[in-house]
Parts: C-alpha cells; sequence; structure tokens
C-alpha cells in the first residue's frame, strides 16, 4: 500500500531523515516512535506530500512525486496536534471540510445528501453528534480533537498519518481513539502511521514498528522485535522497559 524507498528529506537543503526504506501491508498500522528531533512528523510530512524529498514514495504502486496535492489527499489524510490556531466555525460545518475533495458541485461548493449522511456518520463515530452544533472555539481540547478526528474520516483516506494526536485526550478517549483506528485500518484498503510518545498506546495500536534515532532507522519489524529492552535503551539512552517494569510494580502493589 505506502512504499518508501531510500528517502531523505528536511528543510532548508537540510537532510533531517536520512536514508529511510519501508512498506506498510494494506489493512496494517506502523508506529513509528523514538527519541525528540528524531525526524519523526518530517517524515510524515513528506508522505503526506507537505515537503520535497529524495528517493521514491509510492501508494499503490504510484509515485507520489508530481502527483498533484489534491490527488494525494485523496489517498492521505494526517491527523496531528491541535495548533490553537483555528476559526469560529460549528462542529459540523469543521467536519464537512473534510468531504471537500468529493464534492462534485464545484462551482458553489454544495455538499449532496450522500456527503451529509456521511459526515453524520463520522460525527457518531466519534461521538460528538451531540455538540454537532457548537462552535468549535466552545470545545475542550479533548472534544476539539475528536471534531479533527471526524474531519479526516470524513476525508475518506486510504491511509491516516498520526502525529501525536493524543496529546489532549484523557486516557479513556485515547484508548477508544486507538480502538478506533485498529478496527478502522481492518476495513477496505487502509492503513495507519502513526508517530506516538506513548510506547504503550502505540502497541496497542500497531501492528508493526520503526524506531527513529537522529534521523535514521534503528529498526524496523514486528512489535515483539522492535520493543525489546536492548533497542529502547539504545534509542532512548534510558532504560525504558526497566522504568515500565517498575511503574507495572507500583500498580500490582496496591
Amino acid at each position: 500500500m505506502l512504499t518508501l524507498r531510500h528517502v531523505s528529506t528536511g528543510y532548508g537543503g537540510l537532510d533531517v531523515v536520512k536514508d529511510i526504506s519501508l512498506h506498510v501491508e494494506n489493512n496494517e498500522n506502523l508506529m513509528i516512535i523514538g527519541p525528540n528531533a528524531s525526524g519523526k512528523t518530517t517524515l510524515l510530512k513528506a508522505v503526506a506530500g507537505l515537503l520535497p524529498f529524495k528517493g521514491e514514495i509510492e501508494i499503490d504502486g504510484a509515485a507520489i512525486r508530481g502527483m498533484k496535492r489534491r490527488d494525494i489527499a485523496r489517498k492521505i489524510a494526517m491527523l496531528g496536534q491541535i495548533s490553537g490556531m483555528y476559526f469560529s466555525y460549528s462542529v459540523h460545518d469543521t467536519v464537512m471540510m473534510g468531504r471537500y475533495l468529493h464534492i462534485n458541485d464545484r462551482l458553489l461548493g454544495l455538499p449532496s445528501e450522500a456527503d451529509r449522511a456521511f459526515v453524520e456518520k463520522c460525527l457518531e463515530a466519534v461521538d460528538i453528534l451531540d455538540v454537532r452544533d457548537r462552535e468549535i472555539t466552545k470545545l475542550s481540547g479533548g472534544q476539539l480533537q475528536r471534531v479533527f478526528l471526524a474531519r479526516t474520516l470524513a476525508q475518506d483516506p486510504e491511509i491516516i498519518l498520526l502525529d501525536e494526536p493524543t496529546n489532549h485526550l484523557d486516557i479513556k478517549y485515547q484508548f477508544e481513539l486507538a480502538e478506533y483506528l485498529k478496527e478502522w485500518s481492518k476495513q477496505g484498503s487502509r492503513a495507519v502511521v502513526g508517530v506516538l510518545h506513548d510506547i504503550n498506546l502505540a502497541a496497542r495500536l500497531g501492528d508493526r514498528f520503526m524506531i527513529m534515532k537522529e534521523g535514521e532507522a534503528l529498526a524496523i519489524g514486528k512489535t515483539e522485535e522492535v520493543l525489546t529492552d536492548a533497542l529502547l535503551e539504545q534509542a532512548y539512552d534510558m532504560d525504558i522497559a526497566g522504568y515500565m517494569r517498575s511503574t507495572l510494580g507500583m500498580w500490582e502493589k496496591r
């Protein structure tokens, strides 16, 4: 579904990401972890067609280099962190923006009944139907992030790129987001590529992992092959597994 061959990318002519090659199968979730400044978000931006890159990126066998931005957006949607910069649209209108690529009436930009029904389905999927008419500036951080997830789903992409989307969600909705995306990605031609700091949440969502450090792929493989004590310590320069075990031990004593 998604293939990267020797991809390098960055800013101002300086490569932040260096020589990444990977393949994501249909119905697969690939989680990308690693310390800050390791190039994780930069790599996602290249996959989304937002940054120039060296090497090759293909979606369903077609190279994205030279593709129109609109055509890439039909295949890939990106769900990131809340920026804090947004306008006073209603929840419904914000989610409807995700349908823009599918609206056939280009002159007036009017959604069809099918578009409206699809948006309602997306609102229901993330449990925000009850606030559909509320301005998004009046929502909590958790509600707002669910609006953006619904907008991403309304785009009806094949691949969803996650860039730390859970930073404003409480534990309950982090869990529900992971469970929803696991189910979403197993239907039709779909996949998820996610950057998450929470290794436990990433392990719950991911089928495979890539660990990045200093712009390079330290390891790529199945969860049990990559989330090892040695590789995590090499990536983060600390005993991550030991820290998690000690935390688990604290809870087990209660």
